[in-house]
């Protein structure tokens, strides 16, 4: 390929344009993450830490887990050297390199770093050398192309469409080596992406192959060569996999779980696979604003009225459900059980920066902050070491942060996402600028028809809503500043009715210009300031910040009787390590309660918390609530399970009927709980009382395995005298793996062994219901179960008693 068709590009992603690429774009177009310096006390230590500890930290997890190794054994494969036995856990494996030297590329952007740079010429260097002569690049083939991987085929691209994920690895390369010659001018990763775009022509398209992706991103990444390279056959090769997606003859298609049900752009709901949907939907939105086809646009549309209005989490996450990691049903927005993996945080907020370039509404933005602020950063931990895959709005102590994943496709993305973070702040649209995002930092904007203009944002920013800009154009100058009126200072949880503040009117905000009141007219939720600027002029923002309650819709039946607290951006969480006892999902927060808060700065590097009191509930011998006031403290919810494993809940009762009184202790609840599973058994014998069997809010299960012979083990308190037992069954038949069990049995230490119990009664397995079994009464310090699953099934449970 020749070098002229390579432009030096210095802005970002999103913004790299070559003038053959420039006739069709986006509207409204991004301010390059490199021109805007953040020096706040949010996200800056944030951006930091994500250079400093969580890139070298992932890149040594790869290093650690053969990740790399992986492209090694290829290249020897190629090289003539024998092929390997050893093939990577998935068949994308390869893109969590490509992740995080996407994310250290964008760091390089803004800190020189020769050691690191270094390190990824090294890293570039042994991806080329895995790189077939074609162009195919995909270790989990190349390695062994007699015996890929299990999710692939002998044939290249056969399996695409039931997950060998050979078209996914290639678009975060794309996306890779997009950002690593933005930040370096380098195109040794860069020539390896467009070989096997090259690739990717020859072989797809009208008149060749037909294919989409199982995974999507491919679409994303091959606009992104396309703006590099003006190459236009890029830009339709993105738009002929979009639009061959579908029922058809490609193993794996018509399914809604990778988005594949009906054309895309038939489609009008969120379904299926939520980080699959959210690339497909930005990818979408990339070909539609580079073609101008409205059809893509129509379908986005659809589709967000459709998530914000019936299945966004008050954090901002989506995917409600494990089970295919997808998007549940209408109001399906459960707690415990939600899933909300980190990359659809992420994926979501892709999705949202792209509708406001198509819009340039502020709505998307509100849902773009609501996650950025909440959902996606509680994906990491403060240190920058561990983290989410889930992110649940509720635990009973069995979620634990982990500084890795067998599949861990959540760092990667965190790395890439947290270090282009400043390139969302900004936006222009000829002569008008966003300002969308707020936070202490100085900016360096070519303004259309106007030259260069420095913003400086002053603020404390989410722990306080005064925001001061500094506008400094180079010469006097008229143009718009829009300052984004964010919704929740609008009295608008989100742009729908699926949340809403409990109190009708809060204190208003407001806008100065050198002291001057500004008359607050909205547009699309900006108020513009159209006027002639000079050197040195001031915006003054005020946005008040009372504490807010928040509803749900009444269809949203895991949240009914119960409220969320909010100030500013940020949504709150009661967790353990803040209120007496260590618990808080016994508590109900009375309507009438005072709120206050309290800026801490030692407290989990320095946040503002909620304080108020809450009575405590608990259920007596004789089965009556009884309650106590005592003081309670909530903390934002992205600082969560920083501080070890222990309850949390979002979502607090407002009164009885909702709450969950602590139970009265028992002989199954006070005891010491272990299985043969690797899960937190907990929730088993938490003393709650399952709604039904597929009751998503407490249970434990021994899934992915299946028809094998499990075990729970008891470990009483003290020796007790015992004849009954109730095993109530976990089963989520229509959403998961998991049935009542084939059969099972129960047994009772007597010294060292286990015994079984004689004179039993039948060993229930009903389903939405307990299963009692009597037996001759034992003296025992243990109880055992043993569960045997149904062939080709896993099995759980909700709750165990005994008595």
């Amino acid at each position: 390929m020749q070098a002229s068709r390579i432009l030096l590009v210095v802005s970002a992603a999103l913004s790299l344009v070559s003038p053959a690429a420039a006739q069709h774009d986006y509207p409204v177009k991004p301010v390059p993450f490199t021109a805007v310096h953040v020096n706040d006390v949010f996200w800056a230590p944030r951006i930091e830490v994500n250079r400093a500890v969580t890139i070298p930290f992932a890149f040594e997890k790869c290093e650690e887990t053969d990740r790399v190794e992986n492209f090694i054994r290829a290249a020897k494969a190629l090289q003539g050297q024998g092929f390997s036995d050893k093939l990577p856990g998935f068949p994308f494996d390869d893109t969590d390199i490509y992740k995080v030297l996407e994310g250290a590329s964008y760091a390089l952007s803004v800190q020189p770093d020769p050691k690191l740079a270094a390190y990824l010429d090294t890293l570039i260097t042994r991806i080329a050398a895995a790189q077939e002569p074609d162009g195919y690049l995909y270790t989990a083939r190349t390695m062994n192309p007699e015996h890929p991987h299990k999710w692939s085929s002998p044939n290249r691209w056969a399996s695409e469409g039931v997950d060998s994920h050979e078209l996914y690895n290639l678009g975060h390369l794309y996306e890779a080596a997009a950002a690593h010659y933005q930040a370096t001018g380098k195109r040794n990763l860069l020539d390896i992406a467009l070989k096997t775009a090259d690739l990717l022509d020859r072989t797809f398209g009208p008149g060749k192959q037909a294919i989409w992706p199982g995974h999507q991103i491919t679409e994303m990444g091959l606009v992104k060569l396309y703006r590099i390279t003006g190459e236009e056959r890029y830009l339709k090769l993105a738009k002929f996999l979009l639009d061959t997606r579908g029922p058809g003859p490609e193993k794996g298609g018509g399914r809604e779980y990778n988005q594949s049900h009906v054309k895309v752009v038939d489609q009008t709901e969120a379904v299926g696979h939520a980080v699959r949907a959210t690339y497909m939907y930005s990818g979408m939105a990339d070909v539609a604003a580079m073609t101008g086809d409205t059809a893509y646009v129509q379908a986005i549309d659809r589709i967000w009225e459709n998530v914000v209005s019936r299945k966004l989490y008050i954090t901002g996450g989506i995917g409600a459900t494990g089970a295919g990691e997808a998007f549940g049903k209408a109001y399906e927005l459960p707690n415990m059980s939600a899933y909300n993996e980190t990359c659809a945080a992420i994926g979501n907020d892709y999705w949202n920066h792209r509708l406001f370039l198509l819009h340039a509404d502020a709505k998307y933005i509100d849902v773009m902050e609501r996650t950025l602020y909440n959902g996606l950063i509680s994906g990491v931990s403060l240190d920058g070491k561990t983290f989410f895959y889930p992110n649940p709005l509720e635990s009973n102590g069995q979620h634990e942060r982990s500084p890795w994943f067998g599949c861990a496709c959540c760092p990667g993305n965190i790395t890439r996402f947290l270090a282009s973070l400043p390139g969302y702040m900004y936006a222009q649209h000829g002569s008008t600028l966003f300002v969308n995002l707020f936070a202490a930092s100085t900016a360096g904007i070519e303004m259309e028809g106007v030259g260069q203009v420095k913003v400086t944002q002053q603020t404390r920013y989410p722990w306080d809503g005064a925001v001061k800009l500094t506008v400094d154009p180079a010469k006097p100058a008229a143009f718009t500043v829009n300052v984004r009126i964010p919704g929740w200072a609008r009295g608008e949880a989100v742009p729908s009715d699926l949340y809403r503040f409990a109190e009708p009117s809060a204190p208003a905000a407001s806008i100065k210009v050198n002291g001057q009141p500004v008359a607050m007219k909205l547009q699309n939720g900006y108020v513009a300031i159209d006027r002639s600027w000079r050197a040195g002029d001031v915006i003054e923002l005020n946005l008040p910040m009372p504490i807010r309650r928040v509803l749900a819709n009444d269809q949203v039946a895991a949240d009914r009787g119960r409220v969320a607290l909010q100030r500013g951006p940020l949504v709150y969480t009661a967790e353990w390590p803040d209120n007496p006892e260590g618990r808080v999902r016994n508590l109900v927060l009375p309507a009438n309660a005072t709120l206050t808060a309290e800026f801490k700065p030692e407290l989990l590097g320095g946040v503002t918390v909620i304080r108020s009191t809450a009575q405590a509930l608990a259920f007596d011998a004789q089965g009556r609530i009884t309650r106590k006031t005592q003081p309670f403290t909530a903390i934002p919810y992205f600082a969560w399970a920083n501080r070890g494993k222990g309850q949390m809940t979002v979502w607090l009762p407002m009164n009885d009927a909702a709450a969950k009184p602590l139970p009265f202790p028992s002989v199954a609840t006070t005891s010491r709980i272990t299985t043969s599973g690797k899960k937190e058994p907990k929730t088993i014998i938490d003393g709650e009382q399952p709604e039904s069997s597929s009751d998503p809010s407490s249970y434990f299960d021994w899934w992915p395995t299946k028809g094998t012979t499990e075990w729970v083990e008891l470990a009483f308190e003290k020796t007790a005298r015992v004849s009954e037992s109730e095993i109530y069954w976990f089963d989520d038949t229509g959403h998961g793996e998991v049935r009542v069990p084939a059969s099972w049995r129960l047994l009772y230490k007597r010294g060292d062994a286990w015994v079984p119990v004689e004179g039993a009664s039948s060993f229930g397995t009903a389903r939405d219901n307990f299963n009692r079994i009597t037996f001759q009464p034992v003296t025992t310090q243990a109880l055992r179960l043993e569960v045997t699953m149904q062939p080709n099934w896993s099995a759980g449970l909700q709750e165990w008693k005994v008595r």
